[in-house]
């Protein structure tokens, strides 16, 4: 991670001026201990990791990692699980869920670590270092659920090209991992989303549907999807600076702009990229990071009640705590 990159000194000066506390899912993994040492050592963030202490502590020691300062919770051993294991039947009383069940899912850590969050116990939530990202996803949407408004959860990826003056590109791209064929409707609560979590990264959000036509030079049923979410997000946030449906070139290049949507505010400039479909947006991501020499942050979770965020199986400790400090800082 770029220590100078604006968003995150931002992110950290924030977490210091309202230190929060995180959860870890995995507490005995070497990459989660190793930046949870380095958060700790930060002074701006509480690791909360859950785990039986004696295995969490040998595996801290094993690998030279201080986590003095840090909090070790056991599900095995919790004083308030007769309250947890109440709320949980409350929560999924739907599915007519008995105590005895609620304690055999609640041993699992992605489940007890989701409560923890639930309980106000702990402001967020990092796990997905062994386990899936649907193991991590799932309880956030049964436990937490959607923010008010809100009836979906995305996704974004922030990217970040140094730059050695210290004026790194930053953009911000959406959905990239979650929603597969987005409906219109989807898009706009995507972009609006993603626009709000590019802010705590110093982004001024521009805002390109993108399409394989710019305002109406092809034709489509893509096309009226992705002129129709935008559209449709305008109306619901005039504040925002919104352009589409538009070709990615149009969207980056003053010239190409400058031919194809003269007098537009977004073309030419735009730094948030709403895609038409995960295709697109896994791509794109994908292209920008391997291609263009950009960092990839995420998926970072959109519309939870809570920050929930999922890591990569083969993610390293640099990853962890990178996305550790992005998660918290969501965090009201």
């Amino acid at each position: 991670m770029d220590r100078n990159m604006q968003g995150f000194g931002m992110m950290i000066k924030k977490l210091k001026e309202n230190p929060k506390r995180i959860v870890f899912t995995e507490g005995t993994d070497g990459r989660i201990l190793e930046a949870a040492s380095r958060l700790l050592a930060g002074n701006f963030l509480t690791p909360v990791l859950v785990g039986n202490p004696d295995e969490v502590l040998a595996a801290a020691e094993e690998n030279g990692y201080n986590i003095r300062g840090g909090e070790i919770i056991d599900p095995a051993n919790f004083d308030r699980i007769d309250e947890m294991v109440e709320l949980f039947c409350e929560l999924r009383k739907s599915k007519g869920v008995t105590p005895e069940q609620a304690r055999a899912t609640l041993a699992k850590g992605n489940y007890f670590g989701t409560m923890l969050v639930k309980m106000g116990i702990a402001d967020a939530l990092l796990g997905g270092a062994t386990y899936s990202t649907a193991d991590t996803v799932r309880p956030a949407l049964q436990l937490i659920k959607t923010k008010p408004g809100n009836k979906i959860v995305s996704s974004c990826f922030i990217l970040v090209r140094p730059s050695a003056t210290g004026d790194n590109a930053v953009l911000a791209m959406g959905d990239c991992a979650i929603n597969i064929k987005p409906s219109e409707d989807d898009l706009v609560e995507i972009a609006i989303e993603t626009a709000e979590c590019g802010k705590n990264f110093g982004i001024d959000p521009k805002i390109a549907f993108l399409s394989y036509s710019t305002l109406g030079s092809g034709q489509g049923e893509d096309v009226d999807k992705m002129r129709n979410a935008a559209n449709k997000t305008k109306a619901k946030r005039p504040d925002l600076p919104i352009e589409g449906e538009i070709q990615f070139d149009a969207a980056v290049s003053p010239r190409v702009a400058r031919t194809k949507c003269p007098g537009s505010e977004v073309a030419g400039q735009a730094n948030t990229f709403i895609f038409p479909d995960i295709n697109a947006g896994n791509i794109g991501y994908k292209i920008a990071q391997r291609l263009g020499n950009f960092d990839a942050y995420g998926p970072i979770l959109l519309g939870l009640n809570a920050p929930i965020n999922d890591l990569s199986r083969g993610c390293n400790a640099e990853e962890v705590y990178s996305m550790a400090i992005i998660t918290a800082s969501l965090a009201e």
